[in-house]
C-alpha cells in the first residue's frame, strides 16, 4: 500500500498552471482519499476531470475536529488500498493537518509518496528577496491583539539576532487587522513582504520597508496571504 501527499490548487482555475501531468494522472488513479473537506475535494476531483464517477469514490474527514485518539481508526482505511491525503489548499501536511496519519503510516512500514505541487509558503519566500537560507515557519499568529503584537515583537527580534526570515499567515478575514498590528510593532527599517492570492489572476507579491508600507497599504482583506519579516 502506499499514501499519496497530493497537492491541490491555491487559487481558481489554475489546475493546468500549477499541477504537473504526471501528478494530475497519478490522482486519476486513486479511488480514495483522506481530505479535510469532502465537498471541496469532491469540487476539485470534479474540476480536474477525474475519470472515475464522483460518487463511486471513497473520502474520508481529518481536520482540527478530530480528535487524536481516532487517528489511528485511519490505518485500517489506508491499508485497504493505495489512498491519497488531500490539502484544502496547496500541499498536506505543511500548515495543514495530515501529519499525524503520515506518522502512522511511517510505522506501519506503509510507503510515502510526496507529489509535487504549489506551497503558498516557498513560493512567497521564493518571490521575497528575502533571506532563502534560513528561515522559520511560525504558522498561525494568535487573535488576541495583545498577544499577536508580542508575537510580532518577539519574531523581529529573532529575526534580527539570527539573521532569519520568519514567515506566518493569518484567517483571510484577520489580515488587516494583522497588517496594522505589523505597522504599529516593528520598526521602520524592518522587511515586510506581503504575498496574496499566490498562483491567482490578481497576484500580489511586494517587499517594503515598515515604513514603505505605511505611505500606501494594499487590501487583502479574505485574500489568502502570506506574510515574511526580515529585520
Amino acid at each position: 500500500m502506499t499514501l499519496y501527499l497530493a497537492p491541490t490548487l491555491l487559487s481558481e482555475n489554475s489546475e493546468l498552471y500549477v499541477l504537473p501531468p504526471n501528478v494530475i494522472k497519478m490522482i486519476h488513479s486513486l479511488r480514495q482519499f483522506i481530505v479535510e473537506d469532502i465537498r471541496t475535494a469532491r469540487r476539485f476531483l470534479a474540476k480536474i476531470k477525474h475519470p472515475i464517477k464522483i460518487d463511486d469514490l471513497k473520502f474520508k474527514e481529518y481536520n482540527e475536529h478530530t480528535k487524536e485518539k481516532e487517528t489511528v481508526d485511519f490505518l485500517e482505511y489506508i491499508l485497504e488500498e493505495d489512498t491519497a491525503i488531500l490539502s484544502e489548499a496547496g500541499v498536506p501536511c505543511v500548515a495543514d493537518p495530515g501529519a499525524a496519519i503520515v506518522a502512522l503510516a511511517h510505522q506501519n512500514n506503509i510507503k510515502v509518496v510526496p507529489l509535487v505541487g504549489p506551497s503558498s509558503l516557498l513560493l512567497a519566500l521564493m518571490a521575497s528577496g528575502l533571506d532563502g537560507q534560513s528561515f522559520a515557519f511560525a504558522g498561525y499568529l494568535p487573535i488576541k491583539r495583545n498577544e499577536r503584537q508580542e508575537k510580532l515583537k518577539n519574531l523581529e527580534k529573532r529575526s534580527k539576532k539570527e539573521q532569519q526570515t520568519q514567515i506566518f499567515i493569518e484567517t483571510p478575514y484577520r489580515n488587516m487587522q494583522l497588517l496594522e498590528d505589523l505597522l504599529t510593532t516593528c520598526g521602520s527599517l524592518t522587511k515586510l513582504t506581503i504575498a496574496s492570492n499566490i498562483t491567482g489572476k490578481d497576484e500580489f507579491i511586494k517587499t517594503q520597508t515598515i515604513g514603505q508600507w505605511k505611505q500606501n497599504l494594499p487590501e487583502i482583506h479574505k485574500s489568502p496571504t502570506v506574510f515574511l519579516m526580515q529585520a
